[in-house]
């Protein structure tokens, strides 16, 4: 090769080394300068941006101050209505010789709970038959005075006195068949004792409402007296559901309002019914208030003792409020996108409170004015993660 022939060769190789250079310095100048933003989202998990095409697919809304009116979550149970509850005892002191009704027995009101032998039964029905003796003559005494009076025999006075003893005797008659009511003997054990002189050895303890029988504190030979609590009947078509309310937002219910209810027992099937009472004092254990529901129970379901949430609305309140919507649930926290500017969003962490009617409080991370995806969250934390895995 001749020295020419070598230096044309090497002029060639250094000519297109420098070209290759020049493009490459260039290639690197022109990606540089044109990503800043990419290159920003890239760095920073937590922003994503959004290409114009879909734009359309999210709305994006300024953080407001929102009226809420928060449900207050209590804690009940089921139990019967006290204005519709009877406890009955004996109204002789005697022996009991029948039990009648089991706890759970559906009753009508007089009918025979247990049967009672007493003494003062039978003395009570003696005094019975006296008064009707007497009556009875007092009625004729009457009578013949009125035909004496006619023959003027006697005068009006005598017949006067004689009206007056029949009116005692009647009112004795009445009061004596009243006491043996009291005892428990029928109307139609009284009539077959005046009318027939039949006398009646127990005394029953009747039902004085209709309901269930939902207590027994008798037994076949207890010697039972006036006063003692023998049965207790409920009538459970109208129960109530009892809880307590912190103090602190005891203030904001009050009677009337309507109480929505949820027994586990049943499913957790809603109910509603009027809180018919707040306490007026507050419990020096729970420093909490007692709340009293009303709730028909035709079907009677709702069975004493059963366990029950109670939700009612409290006070309306004024505070800064985000549809639930807006909200990305990541690794058990809440997170929101703020935007940053009109292609980015930044994936913002908040501390919230309870949802109420699908609004949630913000407590902590965000202020008024906020610019906050309100609608399409979910679809934008899908790019924000596919865009951190490419």
């Amino acid at each position: 090769m001749t020295p020419q022939t070598f230096h044309f060769q090497r002029t060639l190789l250094c000519s297109a080394f420098l070209g290759l250079s020049v493009l490459l310095l260039s290639a690197c100048g022109d990606k540089t300068a044109a990503t800043p933003a990419a290159e920003s989202a890239q760095t920073d998990p937590t922003i994503v941006l959004i290409k114009p095409e879909m734009a359309n697919q999210f709305k994006v809304s300024k953080l407001e101050m929102q009226e809420i009116t928060p449900w207050l979550e209590i804690s009940g149970r089921i139990e019967a209505n006290d204005r519709l509850v009877t406890r009955i005892g004996a109204s002789v002191t005697g022996r009991v010789t029948e039990v009648l009704s089991e706890v759970g027995d559906r009753v009508q009101r007089g009918q025979a709970l247990a049967r009672v032998a007493s003494s003062e039964l039978t003395i009570a029905q003696m005094g019975y038959l006296k008064a009707n003796t007497a009556a009875t003559q007092a009625d004729r005494a009457l009578d013949r005075a009125r035909q004496l009076i006619q023959a003027d025999v006697i005068g009006s006075a005598e017949l006067q006195r004689r009206d007056s003893d029949l009116s005692l005797a009647r009112a004795e008659l009445r009061a004596a068949g009243d006491q043996l009511r009291l005892m428990g003997l029928t109307s139609e054990a009284i009539d077959r004792l005046r009318d027939q002189g039949t006398l009646h050895p127990v005394a029953a303890v009747s039902a004085t409402l209709a309901g269930v029988v939902i207590e027994r504190k008798v037994s076949n030979g207890q010697v039972a007296q006036p006063g003692d609590h023998l049965f207790t009947i409920a009538d459970l078509d109208s129960v109530w559901v009892v809880g307590a309310l912190p103090e602190q937002t005891a203030r904001s219910v009050q009677a009337g309002q309507t109480m929505i209810i949820e027994v586990p027992a049943l499913g957790n099937r809603s109910l509603s019914g009027k809180i018919v009472h707040v306490g007026d004092t507050v419990s020096p254990e729970t420093r909490s208030v007692a709340i009293r529901t009303q709730v028909d129970n035709p079907k009677r379901d709702l069975k004493p003792q059963m366990l029950a949430s109670m939700r009612v609305r409290g006070e309306t309140q004024q505070v800064l409020a985000l549809p639930t919507q807006a909200l990305v649930r990541e690794n058990d926290r809440d997170f929101v996108f703020v935007r940053v500017d009109d292609k980015r969003f930044r994936l913002t962490p908040v501390e919230l409170g309870p949802a109420q009617d699908n609004m949630r409080p913000v407590l902590k991370g965000l202020s008024e004015g906020a610019q906050v995806v309100t609608e399409g969250a979910f679809h934008m934390n899908n790019e924000r993660k596919r865009a951190e895995l490419e």
